[in-house]
């Protein structure tokens, strides 16, 4: 299988009435930054959010079960609930930069990141960014990909945001960590 997460990051995960995690998790990706403070009531559009994601069973092997936004994006106003949820969680904490994971991070990210007033980095897969890139390599449950990101897309005491639409065993979210860290000290 594919490897374990074992990088220093926050994950912050919005559980679902079914019992999967919501399909859109984050992690800050900042030396020592904390969880934000939990939420005392369940926020109301935790509810419409969860029921607008199709769960696919045996997708895209068997014995997964995959959660698809796809159906979620078909709703403007729950698209809006998701990103308002991320933006109400993120204004105000001087965050720099949100980074988001090929493909389904482009659907969140940049919205978040017009919304709290930072920039967006595309973490794209191997030949889609043209000019200089630095790369990071990563396992996968059912293989091996490739991250890479501009050369000098990242400052040194940036704040970012990472956002992906799941997290499965870590691999790509670490890998985009080590790669804006990579930047940090390239």
């Amino acid at each position: 299988m594919g490897e374990e997460a074992s990088c220093n990051t926050v994950t912050v995960m919005e559980p679902k009435e079914n019992g999967h995690s919501a399909a859109v998790e984050e992690a800050v990706a900042v030396a020592g930054a904390a969880a934000p403070p939990a939420a005392a009531a369940v926020d109301p559009r935790l509810q419409g959010i969860s029921d607008a994601i199709r769960v696919v069973p045996h997708f895209p092997k068997q014995g997964i079960m995959f959660n698809d936004i796809t159906t979620l994006l078909l709703r403007p106003g729950v698209y809006k609930d998701a990103v308002d949820l991320f933006v109400e969680r993120y204004r105000g904490m001087g965050i720099d930069a949100v980074a988001g994971i090929e493909a389904r991070g482009f659907i969140f990210g940049p919205a978040i990141a017009l919304a709290i007033g930072a920039k967006f980095i595309p973490l794209r897969k191997p030949k889609k960014l043209p000019g200089e890139v630095i790369s990071e390599k990563y396992v996968l449950e059912y293989g091996t990909d490739c991250l890479q990101m501009h050369v000098g897309a990242i400052e040194p005491a940036e704040r970012v945001i990472i956002v992906d639409d799941l997290v499965a065993t870590g691999g790509t979210l670490c890998a985009a960590i080590r790669l804006l860290g990579t930047l940090l000290i390239y």
